[in-house]
């Protein structure tokens, strides 16, 4: 599509959602790889300009579009009557009422105000990592008294680690590529801690921990951070928001932030858990949730982070032994050697495993 025809289709979604004046210029946002995002500014009547963030939403990934604008909708609704004094992410609503419109060509839109900042894909800076806890922390705090039951589970068992696992367990035994063989070290090791790998997630399906609002996306990268101050202004990319714990939602994050190497790193010799990295976040995070979470939910925070990167692992483990259908191979045995990083990560993660709980403990004391 040219420019002045994505301009004249832009101008007819900025038009539903009723937003003032004209277009005066577009660009497109280049990070991320599902949706198709663009900065729209428009020029108001009395000349000033406002910028936007217009996003066509991939419906053969989000096969459930309108529940994940309902929870979207549900979520930045109470974050802002909480939070009147700090940034927060205000979607538009057609005429209708709906946070979402399509256009002539039946795609699926959304438009929410442009927040000036900077984001982080990775980092060493501390400051950094720990500005992603407070921001994240901050998010559970802000959330702590709205009913996660309330949202859809857009995602069926998505952290449903049991179930994961007994999926892995089922392709194993078929070997339908011929591929488990291969593999016989890995699946030994899973097999040996699978046990308490699910123990949380089956205790959260029998009721026995609490239903929260999850982001299930918890990296630096969806956190707005203020360009010259470093601090976190939003939580963003809220596609993946559903019930779900806590505890995992840390956990995904120190997984991805504490680790030494890449989530593909071959070698693993170079795969640790960065236990400063670790500290740094912690502060950030139970700084913000002390009092929002049990003490149950603290005291299993590093359990989680183990649980959850076994989890990760028999899903590409899984995903190699059915034939790479999932994950987006670059070669071939890719995912095989994703499994082998989080698996080496899992175990640096239960050998400081005493210590990664004193951490917790002694961030649970900030007041």
């Amino acid at each position: 599509m040219n420019e002045f025809a994505m301009m004249q289709r832009l101008a007819g979604i900025g038009a539903q959602f009723r937003l003032p004046g004209e277009i005066y210029a577009f660009s497109v946002i280049k990070n991320g790889n599902i949706n198709a995002t663009y900065k729209v500014t428009y020029m108001n009547p009395d000349g000033t300009l406002k910028a936007y963030i217009f996003q066509r939403i991939n419906t053969y990934v989000f096969k459930k579009p309108v529940e994940i604008m309902e929870n979207i909708d549900r979520v930045t609704t109470h974050i802002r009557e909480k939070s009147k004094n700090r940034p927060s992410l205000h979607y538009h609503h057609t005429a209708d009422g709906l946070n979402y419109c399509y256009d002539s060509e039946n795609h699926f839109w959304r438009v929410m105000n442009y927040i000036d900042s900077v984001t982080f894909d990775t980092t060493d800076d501390l400051y950094v990592i720990a500005s992603t806890g407070e921001a994240f922390g901050l998010f559970v705090m802000q959330l702590s008294d709205f009913d996660g039951k309330l949202l859809h589970e857009t995602i069926p068992d998505f952290h449903n680690t049991g179930k994961r696992l007994d999926t892995l367990f089922m392709h194993e035994t078929e070997d339908p590529f011929g591929r488990v063989a291969d593999c016989a070290k890995e699946l030994e090791y899973i097999h040996s801690v699978s046990g308490i790998a699910r123990r949380l997630s089956d205790r959260f399906l029998a009721g026995e921990l609490p239903v929260r609002v999850t982001h299930n996306d918890t990296k630096s990268n969806n956190v707005l951070f203020d360009r010259d101050t470093k601090r976190p202004l939003v939580v963003i990319d809220l596609d993946t928001v559903m019930p779900g714990m806590a505890m995992y939602d840390f956990g995904d994050a120190v997984r991805f932030i504490a680790n030494t190497s890449a989530e593909d790193e071959p070698d693993t010799r170079r795969v640790f858990f960065d236990t400063a990295k670790f500290r740094a976040f912690c502060k950030g995070y139970i700084g913000q949730v002390n009092g929002s979470l049990t003490e149950e939910e603290i005291e299993n925070l590093v359990l989680a982070t183990f649980s959850i990167t076994i989890e990760l692992a028999s899903r590409f483990l899984d995903d190699y032994i059915t034939g790479d259908c999932y994950f987006k191979v670059n070669y071939p045995g890719h995912n095989l050697v994703r499994t082998r990083c989080q698996l080496a990560l899992a175990k640096d993660i239960m050998r400081k495993y005493d210590e990664l709980s004193w951490i917790v403990s002694e961030a649970a004391k900030i007041k």
